[in-house]
């Protein structure tokens, strides 16, 4: 096998969350475990601190399917027309396709979350900072959805096939969700 061909193989590896692999992103801390670099772009598999209040909008993916593992904290998940609420030790399959959002229940939620193919982290990667401890930041740290102009947000996701739901979206497909996060 060729040198080049041998660097083009995923490596096997082990990694931990750790500063050199954790970012802030709108008010979550994200540990990047795999991204596209490590298996050509397979998956993506992370974990995730986040609180109340810094959930992205609705939105769909057209390319990812998206797994969540909730280790601990309670969050309410909306798709298909139903509320799924979840528990520590629950995990939650929502298909490419399928717009979706989530709600925080608990003060703060971790959690795994894989999406296959890879890539989505690629974007978030474009718009995160280095994590500065390794702790869910506090909003004078970072910006979140809520209180950030997301122009630029909408135009990196757009790239990637995710589009953010319009207001009459949310009302039809997750009539459930709460409208003062509509």
């Amino acid at each position: 096998m060729s040198d080049a061909a041998r660097r083009q193989q995923p490596r096997a590896y082990k990694r931990a969350p750790a500063l050199s692999n954790s970012t802030w992103y709108k008010g979550i801390l994200i540990s990047q475990l795999a991204g596209t670099a490590d298996n050509n772009g397979a998956f993506d598999i992370s974990l995730g601190r986040m609180r109340r209040g810094t959930e992205p909008p609705p939105h769909v993916h057209s390319r990812e399917d998206e797994f969540f593992y909730l280790l601990a904290g309670e969050m309410n998940v909306y798709a298909d027309g139903e509320v799924f609420h979840m528990t520590a030790g629950e995990c939650m399959f929502l298909p490419r396709l399928k717009p979706h959002a989530f709600l925080v229940v608990s003060e703060e939620i971790h959690i795994i979350v894989l999406l296959t193919p890879g890539g989505f982290l690629d974007a978030v990667n474009k718009m995160n900072a280095p994590a500065e401890r390794m702790e869910v930041p506090n909003d004078s740290d970072v910006a979140t959805y809520a209180n950030v102009d997301l122009t630029e947000t909408i135009k990196i996701f757009k790239r990637i096939g995710l589009r953010l739901l319009t207001p009459d979206e949310i009302h039809a497909e997750m009539p459930e969700y709460p409208t003062s996060h509509g």
